[in-house]
């Protein structure tokens, strides 16, 4: 799969509230492409994790 792929996979996922699945298709885009929008996307996630899942989610 290509960078944008995941990326656009990371996005259903989001969309669905599956944080940890949309995280690591992010991770994967990033890793292929690290100028790929998912790395903007993964920091909005991170946020809203660490903001609303403060004892769930520590990076």
């Amino acid at each position: 799969m290509t960078a944008e792929e995941y990326y656009q996979l990371g996005n259903e996922y989001r969309r669905k509230g599956d944080w940890q699945q949309a995280l690591n298709n992010y991770l994967e885009a990033i890793a292929l492409d690290p100028e790929s929008p998912a790395a903007q996307a993964k920091e909005m996630l991170d946020d809203i994790l660490n903001y609303y899942h403060k004892d769930y989610y520590n990076p």
